[in-house]
């Protein structure tokens, strides 16, 4: 997810609030052994430069960019039943980070590469205009108290961001357990010039296939949260924010 500075809405990126906050907790000697085994395999360094990504993996493939993919399960999930896409997951808590790894390892996996870095600076710096054609953001902290609404990410400067790192028909796949949170989504989306709701102005979609149910999903389920899932198609132009 993302930061902890002040700004507003569409101030500059660089004076920002942060949609994350950075509680480490405390990795398993297998989660550390990860990043001392396979940080060099999977893991990306944040540079601040442009990455050719097709140097990364190796190959020209379209790119799918999950941000805050939590403990990975989802991520990896989905990099194991669409090879023919390359995954970038994004993540600053360094427990989920390795016991994704771990299991990228398991398995052998080919198309995924992973950051432990703030979300915007990846997008702002590293990932070139025009590459990606689908992000997914889903579960981002709700920051449910009015005070700290301004702290999350999907706010209209942060999809102006997106929409300039999206291929032509790009997806963006929002998805939340937080009503207020999705009121938001999609107020923010509605208003955002060049995406498209897939489905029609202001509607919500049924749980795609490609997004399985996470532990998390189903805790929140038995609390009686409800889940939403926003499919917006990137149709604008192409242009750095």
């Amino acid at each position: 997810m993302t930061h902890d500075d002040e700004t507003s809405g569409d101030a500059p990126f660089h004076r920002r609030i942060r949609s994350f906050v950075l509680r480490e907790g405390r990795m398993t000697p297998a989660q550390q052994r990860a990043f001392d085994d396979h940080w060099a395999r999977f893991g990306l360094d944040y540079t601040g430069t442009e990455r050719d990504l097709d140097a990364t993996f190796g190959r020209h493939a379209p790119r799918v960019l999950e941000i805050g993919f939590g403990n990975g399960e989802a991520l990896a999930w989905a990099s194991e039943h669409d090879l023919a896409r390359d995954y970038v997951g994004v993540e600053v808590h360094g427990p989920g980070v390795g016991r994704l790894m771990n299991a990228l390892a398991a398995r052998d996996a080919s198309n995924v590469r992973l950051y432990k870095h703030d979300a915007v600076e990846v997008l702002e710096h590293e990932i070139p205009a025009g590459s990606l054609s689908e992000v997914r953001i889903w579960f981002p902290d709700p920051w449910h108290k009015k005070r700290h609404n301004k702290r999350r990410l999907v706010q209209p400067a942060f999809v102006a961001l997106l929409a300039s790192r999206m291929a032509p028909g790009g997806l963006l796949h929002l998805a939340t357990d937080w009503e207020a949170y999705a009121e938001h989504m999609r107020e923010t989306m509605e208003a955002a010039p060049g995406w498209r709701n897939r489905l029609g102005p202001g509607l919500a979609a049924e749980r795609p296939a490609w997004r399985v149910e996470t532990h998390f999903e189903r805790r929140g389920m038995r609390l009686g949260h409800g889940v939403w899932d926003f499919l917006y198609e990137w149709h604008g132009t192409t242009t750095a924010p």
